[in-house]
């Protein structure tokens, strides 16, 4: 085990009835906050209600800053920007998923700067302080309600970027499972994918030898959220289900997955973020395509590793002994159609003639997150993988 830091700043409120904290929460950071959300779904389930009231309550003067898309864009990120400085908003209050939270974390580093956000994600400025950030999460999947990380989609140049910087953990964070009972069954999934992937990516890419507490921990996490999301596919509703599933996906992007496990890649995610960028794909039906590829092409360099994965999380025994790495891979892409994603390129409409294209646009990002490995002839040949 190498040598870590653990320190996660973020206060969480998990459970029923809990939205009603977020006003106090958030007045302890000012006066004006700027409430971010996205296009209408927390008006029709309450929530919107349940969190105008507690911070109106709380004496707190609201700015609305909606219509947060499912890929956050920076020229919406940037006019949030502009709402905090006009109305000297003090701290901003994020009510979603993880992209709401995203921008949210955005406009909380742009709103003290005087140069352009977009600086901060290609590396051309570091971050230094930020505004405060309160969330009510509302979609169990990118764990972004207690991590440091953030992605942006910048429209105009057909790149999805993200960093971490660790005054972007948000103060606190309202976990209420119930908020999640009205996402539909295809973003059930999605979410679920996403937090997969981002035990996935620190499982595989990992280059020490041997890492025992954190492959269990992550093949819990893994097996947990796989149950959690085949069942809630019958019964929305089960609260059991809902706050398992919130909980996992919350541990498994905040720190505690990836420690001791020395330095670690996101392959998986750089590749996606292309298919986002260029044809708004949502997040977790792209990592539903792009993981199996990639597992495909890392099974030639450590196929002992993919085994072990099958054998602990799917069973050991296969059709004619232990589970071969391939028989780990089927039988991960039919968990993935059980649930209802797509596990294809054709199937997000992207045609396979597009690959030098993606493969191009992924360059960019490999290169900021020092993936030297991924060149465009790498990229290319793992898309093909996911056709």
């Amino acid at each position: 085990m190498e040598n870590f830091v653990f320190h996660n700043p973020t206060k969480v409120i998990f459970g029923k009835n809990t939205i009603k904290h977020i006003g106090n929460e958030t007045k302890q950071y000012g006066n004006n906050v700027l409430l971010v959300y996205g296009k209408g779904s927390i008006r029709e389930n309450g929530v919107y209600q349940q969190v105008i009231s507690s911070l109106t309550e709380s004496g707190l003067n609201i700015v609305e800053h909606p219509d947060v898309s499912s890929n956050p864009v920076l020229s919406h990120v940037r006019r949030g920007i502009q709402l905090v400085k006009k109305n000297n908003c003090q701290v901003v209050c994020a009510v979603g998923g993880g992209s709401v939270i995203d921008e949210a974390k955005a406009i909380c580093a742009g709103s003290v700067v005087d140069f352009d956000v977009w600086k901060f994600f290609i590396g051309k400025k570091s971050i230094k302080k930020v505004l405060p950030l309160t969330c009510v999460l509302t979609l169990a999947a990118s764990g972004s309600e207690m991590n440091s990380g953030m992605v942006i989609t910048n429209e105009e140049k057909k790149l999805k970027f993200g960093f971490g910087n660790k005054r972007l953990h948000p103060k606190t964070s309202i976990l209420d499972p119930e908020a999640t009972y009205s996402v539909p069954a295809d973003y059930t999934a999605f979410g679920a994918v996403d937090a997969i992937s981002h035990v996935l990516e620190f499982y595989f890419t990992t280059q020490l030898p041997a890492t025992p507490i954190q492959d269990r921990f992550i093949e819990g996490l893994v097996i947990n959220i796989m149950e959690c999301c085949t069942q809630l596919m019958k019964d929305p509703a089960n609260y059991r289900l809902r706050a398992e599933l919130m909980w996992c996906s919350t541990l498994a992007l905040n720190g505690l997955s990836a420690a001791g496990l020395g330095k670690v890649g996101f392959p998986m995610h750089m590749i996606e973020h292309s298919l986002s960028a260029l044809y708004e794909v949502a997040h977790g039906a792209g990592l539903a395509v792009v993981m199996p590829g990639w597992l495909k092409f890392y099974k030639k360099s450590n196929p002992e590793r993919v085994k072990q994965f099958g054998q602990r999380v799917f069973g050991y025994h296969g059709k004619k002994g232990p589970i071969t790495e391939d028989e780990t891979i089927e039988l991960f892409i039919d968990w993935l159609k059980q649930v209802g994603c797509p596990t294809i390129l054709n199937e997000l409409a992207v045609p396979e003639q597009d690959i030098p294209r993606i493969a191009r646009n992924a360059t960019s990002l490999a290169k900021i997150w020092r993936l030297d490995q991924y060149d465009q002839a790498t990229i290319e040949t793992i898309l093909h993988l996911c056709c």
